[in-house]
Order: structure tokens, then C-alpha cells, then sequence
């Protein structure tokens, strides 16, 4: 009875209408549920409720996949080494400090999963929601269209150490050349976080590249993000907001650069995290209110391959943007059969460091821990109030002009 009520409390917000085929349209040999549009094809899977390919001509008219994932549905529940594959991490997306956090006087202790100690063996904190997070469950699919896709997934009081139960919504479409997806969370008995986001692994050269196997030629444009949030040696936020000078390691708003550009900076050493060089940031997004997310131009983020042409602008409601650079990939993931380079030594089938990039829209990462910054609205939920809403569109084009 709970499922339908908050049916209907969602209401608009949540589902498409289901096709009249999906009952034989359903995922293909590979576990992969496809869906299309003039100039995409994407597959998604039930897991973590994961994109595991992007199709898209790039300047010369070939196809690439230029997202990372498996071949197959069924490896990413097996291979140890999925690493947040293009899921949806949840209930709580990024790193809660000491695992912990309180609500109205009352102190919760969530599952810790990242950066074992001595004194914490389990880990020094919470990743993307703890070992079972939601990219690691299969989530339900209530709705497949041609061009659209919804997942659904119900998260139960006191898993992983969380208040109350959440009900989730995902919902992609694919509409010419633009991938939209909006995630919908509904907290149904307790007052609890929710904050969700995508953590899709890109690659906009489909990883064939051949005159380098890195993602450092990418182009990043960040032009409202002239402040991020600082961090310690583990990335856990300091409280701290920190400003990106103009021309420093972090400043990819006053001009595009290129993702590899400044990591020969000795500014670069511990910029994510201690004897790391590259980036695993959290940049905030300051727009002057009131804009609308979706108006063209108001992308908050910006990557191009010059290699490919490939270019996706982000746009979202959302207030930060998080950025890794596959600082942790060491040469041991496989590529994909659509993906890479074959027969060709120099080039190994697998994602070297530095090979790919996430872009994870979300907000202030670690808020619940900094009630001084005031973001207790977007991100504690409760029964009766608003939903938990994210909504981002990342419009692809290519563009054989641009220049690194």
C-alpha cells in the first residue's frame, strides 16, 4: 500500500508511459536495455540502474562508445573490479566524514567502506552510500519506450545504517542528440539524506584514440565554477570554500584547458588527495538567480575531444559538479568489444590511469556534516514534504573546430 501511495505522491515527476511492446521489447542477449534517438543510442542495465553504452558518430562519421562498462549485464555484479560503473550512487552520493551524521539531535552511523585504518578497519568513511550502495543493486524497471527508460528501486529503513525508507525513480530519455535524465527520490517514514547523481566514466574518444590512450586531451570548461570545496588528505570536506585564481590547477572557468594541462604544476601533488596528481574535486556552481538550468548557453560544464570532435555540454539544477580524473585506473579494466583500438600493442584493451573521466552533477558534497553552509533544504527529506529531485541534460554535438 506504501508503493502506491507514494505512486501518487510523486505523481508527475516520475513516470512515462510504458510502451505497448515492452513486454517483448524487453533487455537484449547482453542484459542491455536499448533506447534511441535521431543521433544517440544508449543501453542501460538493471544493476545500479548503470548506462553501459553511448553510441555517437564523431567527426568522420564513425561510431563510438564513449562511455566505460562490460560487455555483458551479468560482470558487473561479479567483477571485483567495478568501480561505481555508471550507476547511480545512493542513498547518498560521495564520502560522508566518520561515516556519520545527526538529524534534529539524533546521531546515525552508516556503513564505512572507504579508507581503512587501524582504529576504523571497515574505513575511515562512507563512499557513495557504503558496500551495498545502489549502484551495486539491481533496481526494477516499471517503464521502456523507444527513447526512454525508468528504473525503480525501494531502499529500506536502516539499510546500510540509513533512516527510514527512500523510493526512487530514474528516468532516461534520449531526444536528437541529448541524453536527459531525472532522478526522483521519495522519503517515506523518517527524515533521512538523499543526494543521487550519474557516475558514468567518459571517454568521448571511445578509447581509440591512437595517439593517446588518456583522456588528458579533453577540453573541460567549467564557467561558473570559480570556487570548489576543499578537502583533506582523504577528500573528506575541510568546510572550507575555496577559491580557483585564475590560471591555477583548478581554474577551468576564466578559459577551456585541457584536462592534463596543469598536472606538471607542483600545485598539482595532493590535489586529490594526499600523493595524488590529477583531480577528484568538488567545484560549486554559482549562477546569479533567477536562471533557468535549461536556457541555451547556460551549460555548466563543457568537455571536447579535439580527436574525435565530440563535445557534451551539461546542463542541471543542481549546485556542484564533481570532477575525477581516473587518477585510480591502473591498466587492469577491461575494455568493451565497441571500444579501443584491436590488434595494436601499444595500445593494451584496458583503461590506463588518466584514461577516462567522471562528471558527477550533484550538491555540496558532505553537506549533512556543514550545517553553515545552508543545504539542509536540498538534502534532507522527510514523509509529507517535497521529493528529492535532480534533472540534468548533456547535449552532445561535434565540433571540428575547436582547438586544445
Amino acid at each position: 500500500m506504501r508503493l502506491n501511495a507514494s505512486l501518487a505522491a510523486l505523481g508527475a515527476l516520475t513516470l512515462p508511459i510504458a510502451s505497448a511492446d515492452y513486454a517483448t521489447n524487453g533487455p537484449d542477449e547482453n542484459g542491455l536495455y536499448w533506447i534511441y534517438s535521431e543521433g544517440l543510442s544508449a543501453a542501460f542495465i538493471a544493476y545500479g540502474a548503470s548506462i553501459s553504452r553511448l553510441l555517437i558518430n564523431d567527426q568522420y562519421g564513425i561510431q563510438r562508445d564513449i562511455v566505460a562498462g562490460f560487455d555483458n549485464a551479468s560482470y558487473y555484479e561479479i567483477d571485483q573490479q567495478h568501480p561505481h560503473l555508471g550507476g547511480v550512487p545512493g542513498r547518498y552520493a560521495n564520502r560522508i566524514k566518520n561515516s556519520t551524521f545527526e538529524i534534529d539531535g539524533v546521531s546515525y552511523h552508516v556503513d564505512p567502506n572507504e579508507n581503512p585504518t587501524d582504529a576504523a578497519p571497515k574505513g575511515a568513511d562512507t563512499l557513495h552510500g557504503g558496500h551495498d550502495g545502489w549502484d551495486y543493486r539491481n533496481f526494477t524497471v516499471v517503464s521502456h519506450t523507444n527513447d526512454s527508460i525508468t528504473f525503480s528501486i525501494v531502499d529500506p529503513d536502516g539499510k546500510e545504517g540509513f533512516p527510514g525508507e527512500v523510493i526512487s525513480y530514474i528516468t532516461y530519455t534520449l531526444k536528437d542528440y541529448t541524453w536527459d535524465f531525472k532522478m526522483v527520490a521519495l522519503a517515506t517514514t523518517k527524515k533521512t539524506p538523499i543526494m543521487l547523481s550519474s557516475h558514468t566514466y567518459w571517454n568521448l574518444d571511445g578509447f581509440a584514440n591512437n595517439e593517446t590512450n588518456t583522456a588528458l586531451n579533453h577540453t573541460l570548461y567549467l564557467p561558473y565554477s570559480g570556487q570548489r570545496i576543499g578537502v583533506d588528505n582523504i577528500l573528506i570536506p575541510t568546510g572550507d570554500i575555496l577559491a580557483n585564481k585564475q590560471g591555477s590547477v583548478n581554474d577551468f572557468w576564466s578559459a577551456p584547458k585541457q584536462i592534463g594541462a596543469s598536472l606538471n604544476d607542483p600545485e598539482a601533488v595532493n590535489n586529490c588527495g594526499l600523493g595524488c596528481i590529477g583531480y577528484d574535486n568538488a567545484w560549486i556552481i554559482n549562477r546569479q538567480a533567477p536562471y533557468n538550468w535549461r536556457d541555451e548557453g547556460n551549460y555548466v560544464a563543457r568537455l571536447q575531444s579535439p580527436w574525435s570532435g565530440i563535445q557534451v555540454d551539461i546542463y542541471t539544477d543542481q549546485d556542484a559538479f564533481q570532477v575525477y580524473s581516473c587518477n585510480g585506473q591502473n591498466g587492469t579494466l577491461a575494455l568493451k568489444e565497441t571500444q579501443g583500438l584491436h590488434d595494436d600493442p601499444d595500445f593494451p584493451r584496458t583503461i590506463p590511469r588518466y584514461g577516462c573521466v567522471v562528471m558527477e552533477v550533484e550538491d555540496w558534497i558532505d553537506a549533512i556534516n556543514h550545517p553553515e553552509w545552508g543545504r539542509a533544504e536540498k538534502q534532507i527529506f522527510g514523509p509529507g514534504g517535497d521529493p528529492y529531485v535532480l534533472q540534468a541534460s548533456y547535449v552532445f554535438s561535434i565540433n571540428t573546430t575547436a582547438t586544445p
